[in-house]
């Protein structure tokens, strides 16, 4: 059964009104003409028929048919991750569980009403056959397998697609792209049987050689009960600490936090694993690593002294004496006969002359540090153009700011300049006064907040009551300067105690574009090196942690980019950012880069210039292949025609943990919500029947009938070639021009 249409339908007043003027038209061609009326009636209607000839063809006349209906797809996808393997379904493992239901039940029902194709999906989409169905990829890329569904079956008519899978979903997005129907049909228990699983291992950042560092650790034990989990910590392999945790119930996760010193100069694989017990469902998850990527060179410090001080003595001491840190200071002395600033610069000779005028100017010498320090600097020491360079330095080049002394908050401060929108707190509510130290316990003294415990910046001792301990102990500040809020994303690490023992702010930190700030409000904390014995490090501790935290993001001029983690097989994407000595990001730049194994094999990679949504000039990627677990190294080199921009080197750990084996429970939710959004449903293994009938009545909107054009042909021009050559014929034999 046929009939005809048209893809670009008018109403029936557009066709009476389109009729008309047509008519209007062909009737004043021939209107004035001295021909018979039967003539000109003739070549009248010849000019309505063309030009009704030609409306029609505009609006696309077709034929449809439902030839089609005999092709109308169901795609069967089968999960073929190695999750499958997992025995929790009936007895069964789940890749067998899978393939009973398909040719048992769905099968016989679907294949006499569609047409049927297998298709087997982990890592990748592919044919299959059931009987050839095996739980062997690494991965399963859900979202993956059903964008690729989505192409395979474009301009196809497709009713639904059916899916059999545990729910495991290890792809990097989720699938958001319009769909058919999913019937999706769980394979899996939803309680799995004995199985202990080290779910989580994350390690705070390295800001300095011979810290210690917290590993945050999460495991979770089904089937036993509130059992101890014995967790056993070890260092590139070797056993160092065991702890063991009772969780409060069954399946309910643990957390802990272990303190770990990597070796100074190298990267640190730090392991976690529980011992396997009895009847263990799955194995693989029981272990989980993670790479403490060693502190990297020496970070350059820019020290601006608004006027000598007491504190900036015990302060340049302490950095000093730091290894890690490499301070250049600027000292405003006073003014000279002419009334001109003038100022003491102690700096490396490289940079000395780009700080005698107090501050640098251009952006190549101020982007050579990596943290900026600004002690009782007010805003007229700084030049408008300098203070954008200084947010520059932190928004864009990625450097830390660090802002103490009450000269800079006390009005008007750093207030309304360039500068404010960069700290943490605000200074549009500064105060005209600082509050002295009093008797009262309490006031100026220091009190950590929550943020403040787990922040790497206040950590005095090995473990949180040690921080604690310390920080009380530590002697009442001199003063501190009222400020106003946090900004939006900010955070207060650590408050004093103000009149009436309202907390005021004391140490705050914050990002800003790439970099970032800090404020320390307080006035005299060279008291916590005074005051205290003489083997009390406090002092020194927290001010070297805080300038290392604030300088870690800034990075050289080359940079890698890698992923936290890979598994092995995968194909690894590396991306080289190449920058001036400015920082301007430099197209057209040669990449040299180096790949070492941890088998200790050497391979060059080719990057070339990224083309991809979101990156701009100067971000090269190339790819390499990661056969083998362990640590792989990288070494990147920059240069153009006449400039070697510089180099980088990074570490990335592979196989540190098995993403397909986590949390092994059928996840139904992952399911549900993939056959809600799209119109489907969850099945039951018995539903071969009913899937079929709800299949048929998707197939309406599955039609792609069959359309055969009927103006986009060779007749179709000519035919109205003919009339219009018909219609010239007779007006040159009736004496027209």
């Amino acid at each position: 059964m046929a009939h005809v249409s048209f893809t670009s339908a008018l109403p029936w007043w557009g066709v009476l009104l389109i009729a008309v003027v047509i008519s209007v038209i062909a009737w004043l061609a021939y209107a004035r003409s001295v021909v018979p009326r039967p003539r000109r009636d003739a070549l009248i209607a010849l000019r309505f028929i063309t030009l009704a000839a030609l409306v029609l063809f505009l609006m696309g006349p077709v034929r449809v048919s439902e030839e089609g209906l005999r092709d109308v797809f169901v795609p069967v996808l089968v999960d073929v991750s190695r999750s499958m393997s997992i025995d929790d379904a009936d007895g069964q493992q789940r890749i067998d569980r899978a393939r009973d239901v398909l040719t048992r039940n769905l099968l016989p029902a679907l294949n006499a009403q569609f047409r049927v194709e297998v298709l087997g999906f982990g890592e990748r989409l592919r044919d299959a056959r059931p009987a050839d169905l095996a739980a062997t990829d690494r991965a399963s890329d859900l979202s993956g397998a059903l964008a690729a569904v989505r192409d395979r079956y474009r301009g196809r008519p497709v009713a639904g697609i059916v899916l059999i899978s545990d729910g495991g979903d290890t792809s990097p997005t989720q699938a958001d792209q319009p769909m058919p129907p999913v019937f999706a049909l769980g394979i899996g228990s939803r309680t799995v049987g004995r199985d202990r699983e080290v779910s989580s291992v994350t390690a705070a950042e390295a800001i300095a050689d011979d810290s210690r560092i917290d590993l945050a650790v999460t495991a979770i034990s089904h089937g036993t009960g509130t059992e101890p989990i014995a967790l056993q910590l070890l260092e590139n392999g070797k056993p160092i600490e065991a702890r063991r945790i009772a969780p409060a119930a069954d399946g309910v996760p643990v957390h802990t936090v272990f303190q770990v010193a990597p070796a100074r100069g190298s990267s640190v694989v730090y392991s976690v694993e529980v011992p396997l017990v009895a009847g263990e469902l799955v194995p693989e998850n029981n272990t989980r690593s993670v790479l403490v990527q060693a502190p990297s060179r020496q970070r350059h410090v820019l020290f601006v002294e608004g006027a000598p001080g007491f504190e900036h003595s015990f302060l340049k001491r302490a950095w000093a004496a730091d290894p890690g840190l490499d301070v250049d200071s600027i000292v405003r002395k006073g003014k000279n006969e002419q009334g001109a600033d003038t100022y003491y610069i102690q700096a490396a000779q490289s940079r000395s002359n780009a700080l005698v005028s107090g501050f640098p100017t251009r952006v190549e010498d101020l982007f050579v540090y990596d943290a900026v320090v600004l002690a009782n600097v007010e805003a007229a020491q700084l030049t408008h153009e300098q203070q954008e360079l200084t947010r520059a330095f932190v928004g864009q080049r990625g450097g830390g700011l660090l802002v103490l002394g009450a000269r800079s908050f006390v009005k008007p401060g750093l207030s309304e300049t360039s500068l404010e929108e960069v700290l943490p707190l605000q200074l549009t509510q500064a105060a005209d006064t600082v509050l002295p130290a009093a008797s009262a316990r309490g006031t100026n003294r220091v009190s950590l907040t929550s943020a403040g415990e787990s922040h790497p910046v206040m950590q005095l001792g090995p473990a949180l009551d040690e921080t604690r301990k310390r920080w009380e102990a530590t002697p009442a500040l001199a003063s501190t300067v009222s400020l106003g809020g946090p900004r939006p994303g900010a955070s207060v690490l650590a408050v004093t105690g103000g009149t009436g023992g309202v907390p005021r702010a004391l140490v705050a930190v914050q990002r800003y574009g790439e970099g970032r700030s800090m404020i320390f409000t307080g006035e005299g904390a060279w008291r916590w090196r005074m005051l205290l014995p003489s083997t009390d490090r406090s002092y020194d501790t927290f001010w070297r942690q805080a300038l290392r935290w604030l300088a870690l993001p800034a990075t050289d001029p080359v940079a890698i980019r890698l992923p936290a983690a890979g598994s092995p097989g995968d194909t690894v994407p590396v991306r080289v950012v190449v920058r001036s000595a400015a920082f301007v990001p430099q197209a057209g730049a040669t990449i040299e880069m180096q790949v070492t194994s941890p088998s200790g094999r050497t391979e060059s990679i080719q990057a070339s210039q990224a083309h991809e949504p979101g990156e701009g000039d100067g971000v090269y990627t190339g790819r390499f292949r990661a056969d083998a677990p362990g640590v792989y190294r990288l070494r990147a080199q920059a240069r153009d025609a006449s400039t070697a921009f510089g180099s980088a080197a990074a570490a990335m750990l592979v196989g540190g943990s098995d993403p397909e084996m986590a949390d092994p429970r059928l996840n139904q939710q992952v399911l549900q919500r993939l056959a809600v959004r799209s119109g489907g449903r969850l099945i039951e293994a018995a539903d071969g029947t009913a899937i079929a009938n709800q299949l048929r009545a998707a197939v309406p909107a599955a039609r792609l009938a069959v359309t055969h054009e009927l103006w986009h042909t060779g007749w179709s021009f000519g035919a109205i070639l003919a009339l219009l050559v018909a219609e010239w014929l007779l007006r040159r034999r009736w004496g027209l021009r």
